[in-house]
């Protein structure tokens, strides 16, 4: 891998594949699914509900892998991950992936009945805390609005331990279609 993120399908496969039996915080103190069990099952909930969405899908996979990039930095890992798969994912799933951490505050702000894992909730302090009003009415006019809010919501339902979902196999066909799309979209 290169000193930016994966330049190809395989070293992000394999950076994906490193995040088993990594967690989101150092000392495992956080969600109680490793980084790839998680990154998975948001994809499978996000393939259900968006199954024409293969950006949001492969965005679902990816958003945490800043966590195993940079241990320990909650306020950044969502640009870390984005900053990491731009290159080879594209922009939007970088967007999508950098928009995890702010439309979790958005959703914190407007939805009374959203339930945030214990470790979500902790963090979402030094993510910058819930959203005013102002930067929420802000948040909801941004063109990736509605496919944010999709993963921050999967997001939190892919916390399950236990439950079974396609393997990461089951997803490199998404990810090589996914990464053809923006390498065209870089050349036209």
């Amino acid at each position: 891998m290169n000193g930016k993120g994966p330049s190809s399908v395989d070293e992000l496969m394999a950076l994906l594949a490193d995040c088993e039996d990594a967690w989101d915080t150092p000392d495992r103190s956080g969600d109680p699914v490793d980084i790839l069990d998680h990154g998975l099952q948001v994809a499978a909930v996000l393939a259900e509900h968006h199954p024409d969405d293969e950006e949001l899908q492969v965005a679902g996979l990816v958003h945490d892998i800043g966590h195993h990039l940079l241990p320990g930095d909650e306020a950044g890992h969502g640009e870390h991950a984005a900053a990491a798969v731009a290159g080879l994912l594209g922009a939007r799933v970088a967007r999508l992936v950098a928009l995890h951490i702010p439309a979790k505050r958005y959703l914190a702000a407007t939805d009374a009945h959203l339930a945030l894992s214990p470790e979500s909730a902790r963090t979402l302090g030094c993510q910058g805390g819930v959203m005013t009003s102002e930067e929420a009415a802000v948040f909801g006019t941004d063109p990736d609005f509605t496919a944010a809010v999709a993963l921050r919501r999967a997001d939190d339902a892919g916390k399950v331990v236990g439950l079974r979902v396609p393997g990461l196999d089951c997803w490199w066909p998404v990810v090589e279609h996914v990464a053809a799309a923006a390498a065209r979209a870089r050349t036209a």
